[in-house]
């Protein structure tokens, strides 16, 4: 890699695995974080079909395994930054909203206000293939308001991170808002 922090680009002979016509091109970049951690950033992007894939993988992180708790009182705690990892489960008990860890899940870098924005996508698409009539569309419309008022900072809420490897953690904007358990990694 080099020191400017460019990406760099490698072309692979391999064909691409959705469309097996293409060539899938790697950009790579590692990124330095205001911590002093470091990530490497990939994105794979085949040049026929535009499949695309990002990953990102943490070079020096070595966090413990635990549950990371962040209380989210002002718009001001909407910036806190959450890294997930693979492992990692994220929740936000109040609006009844989770994400499980598994074997294509991706580590990504964001702020709480970029988590309930992926939620928000998440429901909306939900939302779109519900009939008009069926009766848990009330439950779902709720769910979009809570979002719609935790993005404006008018709602009080919790972000749970578990994570059982280590690979998750929480930068708070506020270091009075969070807490961690550790737990034994499995």
């Amino acid at each position: 890699m080099n020191k400017s922090n460019a990406y760099s680009e490698d072309k692979f002979s391999f064909k691409c695995p959705v469309c097996e016509e293409g060539i899938l091109e790697i950009f790579h970049h590692v990124h330095d974080l205001p911590d002093g951690d470091k990530m490497l950033i990939i994105k794979f992007e085949c040049n026929h079909c535009n499949f695309h894939k990002n990953d990102i993988i943490p070079l020096t992180t070595n966090v413990e395994a635990g549950i990371m708790t962040l209380r989210i009182s002002c718009p001001e705690d909407l910036k806190s930054k959450i890294y997930r990892s693979p492992t990692g489960k994220l929740e936000i008990p109040e609006l009844g909203l989770l994400v499980e860890p598994g074997p294509k899940s991706d580590f990504y870098i964001t702020n709480v206000e970029g988590i309930l924005e992926r939620f928000k996508e998440a429901v909306l698409i939900f939302l779109k293939d519900m009939p008009p009539n069926d009766p848990e569309r009330e439950k779902i419309v709720k769910i979009l308001e809570d979002l719609d008022k935790a993005l404006e900072g008018n709602l009080n809420f919790t972000v749970i991170l578990t994570d059982s490897e280590g690979g998750s953690y929480i930068l708070p904007v506020n270091a009075s808002t969070y807490s961690f358990q550790k737990i034994d990694k499995k």
